[in-house]
């Protein structure tokens, strides 16, 4: 939401500042001969600031004649890149203000709206901090460029100790300064809003449902583990009572060996019994 009305709004701030600035700049040449002095020699700057194109008169402080001078510098090259970003910035967010309030179902149609919106914002928040730095950079430099005292090196005249050269007054930059403040707010913006839509995409669904399956399978397989452990140790135990029932039976061996000694012993006593008499009768 806080992209939706915020966006738009700073990027008019910081296009507008910058694209619709002009500025004049006044000095004064004071010659020797008060005929020949110009006390009020005003140079305009505006937008794109090619400094080179802006050209004023100043006396020569000898006869009549006057020369014709231009700033030096040409910054339209970092003063353009900040509007054009601020321009197309300040137009996909109304596409995309329109795109979340009447189409909100085509934007999250097989993912494709948020992937979109997640890579031009991360291009546009790039772009903001590049143009932006490049225009603060830029900024200085016209700061420099059209400073009176600096404006007053260029004028011949100035340069004879019999003349006077002053300055009235610079141009008025603090609309450019915010210009440059605006455009950092739009980088803070922009970036900021990299993870709200990188929220809507399916790389952060995919990311959330992974780890919460892989907690549910944990129990799952410490169940299968606990539930084979729980087969081996009754199969185990169901082993062991037919050990010990065959073990029984060789401990039944002993008894058996007693009835066949207890047979052989009934045999030999009926056996003696037999011969017993026999013997007898032949002694007689």
């Amino acid at each position: 939401m806080c992209m939706v009305i915020f966006a738009p709004l700073f990027a008019i701030f910081a296009f507008a500042t910058c694209g619709g600035y002009s500025g004049e700049l006044r000095v004064s040449v004071d010659c020797a001969n008060k005929t020949q002095s110009d006390l009020s020699i005003d140079i305009a700057i505006n937008y794109p600031f090619r400094l080179y194109q802006v050209n004023f008169d100043a006396p020569t402080c000898e006869g009549k004649r006057r020369e014709k001078l231009s700033l030096i510098g040409d910054l339209s090259s970092s003063a353009e890149f900040f509007v054009t970003i601020a321009v197309f910035a300040f137009l996909y967010s109304l596409a995309a203000t329109v795109v979340y309030i009447f189409y909100q179902n085509k934007y999250r149609e097989n993912n494709r709206g948020p992937l979109i919106d997640f890579i031009v914002t991360v291009v546009f928040s790039f772009l903001w901090l590049v143009s932006s730095s490049g225009w603060a950079k830029g900024l200085s430099d016209v700061k420099v460029a059209t400073d009176p005292d600096e404006v007053l090196l260029l004028i011949s005249a100035c340069k004879q100790p019999t003349n006077k050269c002053t300055s009235v007054r610079g141009p008025v930059m603090s609309i450019l300064n915010t210009s440059v403040v605006f455009g950092f707010l739009n980088f803070i913006l922009w970036a900021g809003n990299i993870w709200f839509v990188f929220k809507e995409t399916g790389w952060h669904a995919s990311g959330v449902q992974r780890y919460p399956q892989e907690t549910r399978e944990k129990p799952s397989s410490n169940y299968n583990q606990s539930l084979n452990q729980g087969v081996y140790s009754q199969d185990s135990y169901g082993q062991t009572p037919g050990y010990n029932q065959q073990q029984g039976g060789y401990g039944q061996q002993p008894s058996l060996g007693q009835t066949g000694g207890l047979g052989q012993q009934n045999y030999n006593q009926a056996q003696y019994n037999q011969t017993g008499p026999t013997d007898f009768a032949n002694q007689i």
